[in-house]
């Protein structure tokens, strides 16, 4: 059962010709040409991107939010921490193609503790990816906090 949302904003954009086309968002804020890493047997041309690209660059923004959000929930700030994400693809055992995600989480102002505690609870409550990558995609989450 999936959970209903209202909402609050939708982003639409559009991909013409799958990985080795182009991508765009309908207000043109994200605009780019797509490629097939030669990782993968593709061109890997020069100055493209891919729909893992995409998805780490989303995922490491909208986890920082949740995580400044759930600090702030507990009077601390977590507003300059560092989120990079990592986007893996690869074949599946039961065919096609899956995902792995790494979310490494620094902010130096944050004991380690309370840095895990606060990624933890982001990640397990809040961010909306980390929902939707439960139970389909495996998500690993590191913190070095001070």
């Amino acid at each position: 059962m999936v959970d209903a949302i209202k909402p609050l904003y939708t982003a639409h954009g559009t991909a013409t010709g799958g990985r080795n086309g182009h991508t765009r968002s309908d207000d043109g804020i994200v605009d780019l040409d797509l490629s097939v890493p030669k990782e993968m047997g593709g061109p890997g041309k020069p100055n493209t991107g891919t729909p893992e690209h995409l998805f780490a660059a989303g995922y490491a923004a909208c986890f920082g939010g949740a995580l400044d959000y759930v600090a702030k929930q507990h009077k601390k700030d977590a507003s300059k921490a560092t989120v990079k994400c990592a986007v893996s693809i690869g074949p599946r055992e039961k065919g096609g193609f899956g995902l792995a995600v790494v979310l490494d989480v620094t902010d130096a102002s944050l004991p380690q503790s309370e840095l895990q505690s606060f990624v933890d609870e982001a990640h397990e409550k809040i961010c909306p990816y980390s929902h939707a990558t439960r139970g389909n995609v495996d998500v690993k989450v590191v913190a070095h906090g001070a």
